[in-house]
């Protein structure tokens, strides 16, 4: 697609002599000799970019750029004006120009001018069209993307929301279950009911009972007064439980009951207790697999795994990438008063070539951190942090001179990360922020595989 720039200058020698020096296979270029001629070729046609004179007969350079800014806003406007004027031509930049060139015009300096104006037009006309798309909602309730992959899920979501059924949602950490769970209550008819999540993992065995069925008076050491469980606090409304895999198998028991019965006793308590609520679980596990190894029993597997709900990791939605990030920046530039309001494409294409091992929450921790330590509007590839930029898992292994630096960067990193860590395959991962499957190849790459943990000792020494 051409380029269209507009040249407008009562002098014809120099506005034809620069048409000349811009002609190329990629520019449409139009001229004009004043600013009203001006005006009505940018009410006709598309253009990209005025090239003006400041100093013109009826019509002045300031005069047309407020007029242009009227009816088409996205064009750029750059002034030319004589050395002595430049007092005017700073007015005009303060008024909405891109910037000004003093006569006589440099040919290089005006080219590299217009690529960099043309880049950030584009690039602000990208962010723009993210924006906009965010505000249509591309996604349910907090919940984000367009993929294919999302969009079943927030289909499943619509249909399954008005029912009471029992909802199972799996995926790995950080792909938003419990935003899926929140989704689901909000889109159901107990949405003015209370929503009580709760992290299973969190608790220990005692407290995770008396967590969700209370306890009476006197019912161990501590339990001062009578206290109601999780369950009652939702009756009415709807309870997630995070981590359900996490759920010792004496709880388990009483978990299938209330699923059974709709009620339960209190921890030292003898009188059942029945309450209206929806139950909604989530797992990171293979909940299956663990009933083999009989560290869940099957009955419950099945009454939890009712409807199932499938969270795909940010590896297999990339497209989704692009609407986080905006969505991410847009959020952290509020909350911490910064004023970041895109990121390049080069940078967000980085971005999307990472594997992402903690799905969202590693993308949204990442942006956070981008933006609270950006020093422009923009975000560009140097505000990406350095265990993402230099391992991507697309990154390419050249023989050449040049890439050795990185590869050694790369390679230190990680032995860094493994000495850090005593040899820890799970923490060196976690602290470089990659999955441990891309670990043990970067580790084969580069010779580290047989890395002893006594290497490792004596490395952190």
């Amino acid at each position: 697609m051409k380029t269209t720039i507009l040249i407008v200058d009562d002098e014809k020698n120099l506005r034809e002599g620069l048409a000349e020096a811009l002609q190329s296979p990629i520019r449409r270029i139009l001229l004009a000799e004043n600013g009203f001629q001006a005006e009505e070729i940018i009410k006709e046609n598309a253009v990209d970019l005025v090239l003006s004179d400041l100093k013109m007969p009826s019509m002045n350079g300031l005069e047309l750029l407020r007029k242009v800014q009227a009816f088409s806003p996205t064009t750029i406007f750059i002034i030319m004006t004589a050395y002595g004027a430049v007092d005017t031509a700073v007015k005009a930049i303060k008024e909405g120009a891109y910037d000004y060139l003093t006569k006589p015009i440099n040919i290089d300096q005006l080219e590299l001018l217009l690529s960099r104006a043309l880049k950030s037009r584009e690039l602000e006309t990208e962010n723009i069209y993210l924006k906009e798309q965010l505000e249509k909602r591309f996604g349910l309730e907090n919940m984000i993307g367009h993929s294919r992959a999302m969009e079943n899920v927030f289909e499943l979501i619509r249909q399954i929301s008005p029912s009471n059924a029992t909802v199972l949602i799996t995926g790995k950490s950080g792909t938003g279950k419990e935003l899926v769970a929140r989704a689901i209550h909000q889109q159901s008819l107990r949405k003015n009911k209370p929503f009580v999540p709760i992290h299973c993992a969190a608790l220990s065995p005692s407290l995770l009972e008396s967590e969700l069925f209370g306890h009476e008076k006197g019912a161990f050491t501590g339990a001062i007064n009578q206290k109601k469980g999780k369950f009652e606090i939702a009756d009415g409304g709807t309870i997630f439980l995070d981590e359900v895999n996490e759920i010792p198998l004496e709880m388990q028991v009483k978990l299938l009951r209330f699923l059974e019965l709709r009620e339960f006793e209190r921890v030292g308590g003898n009188r059942s207790i029945q309450v209206d609520v929806r139950l909604l679980a989530a797992s990171n596990s293979d909940l299956q697999a663990l009933v083999k190894e009989h560290r869940m029993r099957e009955d419950l597997y099945f009454r939890l795994n009712v409807v199932r709900i499938e969270l795909p990791p940010l590896l297999d939605r990339r497209e989704d990438i692009p609407l986080l990030v905006h969505a991410f920046i847009n959020e952290f530039s509020r909350v911490d008063r910064k004023e970041v309001t895109g990121i390049t494409p080069e940078a967000l294409r980085m971005l999307q070539s990472y594997d992402w091992p903690g799905n969202v929450r590693e993308l949204r921790n990442c942006i956070e951190s981008m933006v609270v330590l950006a020093k422009k509007e923009i975000l560009d590839i140097d505000d990406i942090p350095v265990q993402i930029s230099l391992l991507q898992s697309n990154i390419p292994i050249f023989s050449s001179p040049d890439s050795l630096n990185i590869k050694t960067m790369e390679k230190e990193l990680i032995r860094g990360a493994l000495s850090r860590s005593s040899g820890n395959k799970s923490k060196a991962s976690e602290q470089l922020g990659i999955s441990r499957r891309t670990l043990y190849r970067k580790m084969e790459e580069y010779g580290l595989k047989r890395m002893t943990k006594s290497e490792c000792r004596m490395t952190k020494e």
